[in-house]
């Protein structure tokens, strides 16, 4: 499916401008156009699609460091792009992005830079992640570069000693891979509490992003952006509706319950 359907369509506009940015997580790409084995992959001929559609739409693709700081340019609607662990896979989708005029922010692993990924999840495209190289290319395009820990780990079980290597090493790392300052920060696997969000922001970072669902800045946090998962599944018309109601429960069932609490609140509220 290269559009999204009739129904989604009418949902589109009943939701008009009402809703703010949102952030969506990708990560790797794989080639075709078919579904993917592993849940957090995409195919590119659906990547496209998805592109396509958030420019048919009128959406601003922007860096989430220009989402914190509000320093995107005017748009209908924004959508900050981001992409975790920093497969070298994802070279296709900058192409694509620069083609569209999209920028986007990759959060990337910085102990496994240039090779193969050093923590274990199942399932994973066999694949290295993008070279110091890359990354600088990358972001002399215009692509933001953040970071997602040296090892990928799980923030909330580190000791304090860990939890400053992980953001701090990581930091400088990129920084040095290429030449840029980094000022954002992906929690891994979403998980974080109070005291790595005070460590983040002791860091340097100025924005971070979890894996909470709604619109990028409700808890008006730049530390607790949210951000909707595009999963391996997602067609145009799954997507379409994620980003308009910023949730994944946009199913079917979800869809006419949402229609049939709109047409009772238009009757009541004419009683």
């Amino acid at each position: 499916m290269s559009a999204p359907t009739r129904f989604t369509r009418m949902l589109l506009r009943r939701r008009g401008d009402t809703h703010g940015a949102v952030s969506l997580m990708y990560h790797a790409v794989t080639p075709g156009s078919g579904t993917p084995a592993w849940p957090w992959a995409v195919s590119m001929g659906r990547l496209r699609q998805q592109l396509d559609h958030l420019v048919g739409e009128g959406y601003a693709a922007v860096t989430v460091s220009e989402l914190q700081a509000g320093t995107a340019r005017a748009a209908r609607h924004m959508v900050a792009i981001t992409f975790d662990d920093g497969y070298v896979d994802n070279l296709e989708a900058v192409d694509e992005l620069y083609r569209r005029g999209m920028r986007a922010t990759w959060f990337v692993v910085s102990g496994s830079i240039g090779r193969a990924p050093a923590w274990k999840d199942p399932g994973r495209p066999p694949t290295r992640l993008l070279t110091a190289a890359e990354l600088r290319d990358m972001a002399s395009a215009g692509m933001e570069i953040g970071s997602h820990t040296v090892s990928h780990a799980r923030l909330p079980d580190c000791g304090a000693a860990q939890l400053h290597a992980e953001l701090h090493d990581s930091k400088a790392t990129l920084e040095d891979a290429i030449g840029q300052p980094v000022k954002s920060f992906a929690y891994p696997y979403g998980l974080w509490d109070e005291r790595c969000e005070e460590a983040v922001r002791t860091a340097g970072y100025q924005a971070a992003c979890h894996t909470r669902t709604g619109w990028a800045l409700h808890d008006l946090n730049p530390l607790r952006i949210r951000r909707l998962t595009v999963f391996n599944q997602d067609t145009v018309d799954t997507f379409a509706r994620k980003i308009v109601f910023a949730s994944h429960d946009v199913d079917w069932a979800h869809m006419v319950r949402y229609v049939a609490r709109r047409v009772w609140q238009r009757a009541t509220r004419g009683k």
